[in-house]
């Protein structure tokens, strides 16, 4: 009785096979009226030169393009004096994204579905992107110090707890030579978003000094004598240096921020004051302003000139000691 009502079970019917049903469509066309066949055969083959000719003449109309655009903004960074490798990224950025996309176009000419291609291109990009987000953030640090220039090749800096001149700038990071010549790459992600320290970005410093000597000491005296003795010095500017020709004659490429909003009016004079009574001594600070090439030779010159000149004239040093009395 169950296998009596039981319905007969018939296999599913399978999809013709498209190859052979296209090429049994063709036999019969050409059986029936291959006259219409050949002229479908010959529009198909008209309509797509056509369509070819046109996506190669927009293709070459956008090289063209592509190029005068390029060029206009080589001149533009030119004019501007942009930093080389900020011009050179940006003009080959602007030059691939805009052939990727005259070729979407071109394809697109033809009668190909680019819509699949645009989807691949933008997950790959993703993907890409966040393989990379580290790589991305040193790429992004570079572009914000090529554009704003917060140093330059050979200016000395202190940033991410290193200090030494710098000597390659480029797009994810920069070099530093240490003066105890030793290359550190500072990712510029990081340094970007850092405190930066520029020593040397100035054309002129000054220059300071703690200068102690004994109690009883002629306070007067001892500041006109450091006075002389900075006056001695050819390298320390004095109040009457015509800053303008000073500027004028430091006015290259290695100062170029000194010319815009950070050149000051005049050299103030050499200074000493007295800063402190300490337990055993007074403490001077003692100020003046030198070029930034001449800092530490001053620096370092002035000093030994403190110690070997002050006592000759009077003026002795303190340190501890015990006097001990029979």
């Amino acid at each position: 009785m169950l296998l009596q009502s039981t319905l007969p079970i018939t296999p599913k019917a399978l999809p013709p096979d498209s190859v052979k049903e296209v090429t049994r469509n063709i036999i019969t066309q050409l059986q029936t009226d291959p006259e219409a066949f050949w002229h479908s055969i010959m529009m198909s083959v008209v309509d797509f030169g056509l369509r070819l000719l046109v996506a190669l003449l927009i293709y070459i109309v956008g090289i063209w393009l592509i190029g005068w655009v390029k060029r206009g903004l080589s001149r533009a960074f030119e004019k501007r004096k942009t930093e080389p490798t900020l011009a050179s990224f940006l003009s080959s950025f602007v030059s691939i994204s805009l052939t990727v996309l005259l070729i979407v176009i071109s394809i697109s000419t033809v009668g190909v579905d680019t819509t699949s291609l645009a989807a691949l291109l933008a997950a790959g990009g993703m993907a890409i992107g966040m393989a990379l987000s580290g790589t991305v953030q040193n790429f992004a640090g570079g572009l914000m110090l090529l554009a704003f220039k917060p140093f330059k090749a050979d200016d000395f800096i202190e940033a991410q707890g290193v200090k030494g001149k710098v000597v390659e700038v480029n797009i994810t990071a920069t070099k530093i030579l240490t003066p105890d010549n030793r290359v550190v790459i500072l990712p510029n992600g990081a340094l970007s978003n850092g405190v930066i320290n520029n020593i040397s970005g100035r054309p002129l410093r000054r220059v300071e000094w703690e200068v102690s000597v004994a109690y009883g000491s002629d306070a007067e005296a001892c500041k006109k004598t450091i006075i002389e003795l900075l006056g001695a010095d050819e390298r320390v500017l004095q109040a009457d240096t015509d800053v303008n020709a000073l500027y004028k004659s430091l006015n290259s490429k290695k100062y170029q921020l000194a010319a815009v909003g950070y050149k000051i009016d005049s050299i103030p004079a050499p200074f000493v004051a007295l800063k402190s009574l300490n337990s055993s001594d007074i403490t001077f600070v003692v100020r003046c302003w030198v070029k930034s090439d001449d800092y530490w030779g001053v620096f370092f010159d002035m000093q030994e000139t403190f110690y070997t000149e002050l006592p000759k004239r009077g003026f002795e040093f303190a340190y501890p000691h015990v006097v001990v009395e029979n």
